[in-house]
């Protein structure tokens, strides 16, 4: 179990991290003590596809849920704010998810750079922007 919860911390960190080694450092430090540790490879698999969908096809305030029918453990991608920023397409994304009792709610800034959705900020969980 303690090498799948490094597996989704590691996995999950560098899908959507910034190029920063420090960036990355603080994305996985978001994770601990979260629902997203007891995350098998099916449950980071169904996580990301869902992510990137809501951050390439979602439309602003319309919540894309997924769920893993072996465990239950499930999360929701909301994207709150499509917006540009220093000419890149940017979202403010709201990731809840829930796996053995635990809940986590947080929001995350992210741009499209390269080609490829890299986490360039972050509220604290329950802040508004």
């Amino acid at each position: 179990m303690e090498t799948a919860r490094r597996l989704a911390a590691l996995a999950l960190a560098l899908a959507c991290s910034a190029a920063s080694p420090g960036a990355a450092a603080q994305f996985v430090g978001l994770l601990k003590g979260g629902p997203v540790e007891y995350f098998d490879k099916a449950d980071l698999n169904l996580f990301l596809d869902t992510a990137y969908k809501a951050l390439d096809e979602g439309a602003d305030n319309q919540p894309l849920a997924w769920r893993n029918p072996e465990n239950g453990h499930r999360g929701e991608m909301t994207v709150l704010k499509t917006f540009d920023s220093k000419g890149r397409s940017c979202r403010l994304l709201r990731v809840r998810n829930e796996a053995q009792g635990l809940r986590s709610d947080m929001r995350h800034n992210l741009c499209k750079i390269d080609g490829r959705w890299r986490l360039v900020g972050d509220l604290k969980p329950g802040a508004k922007k």
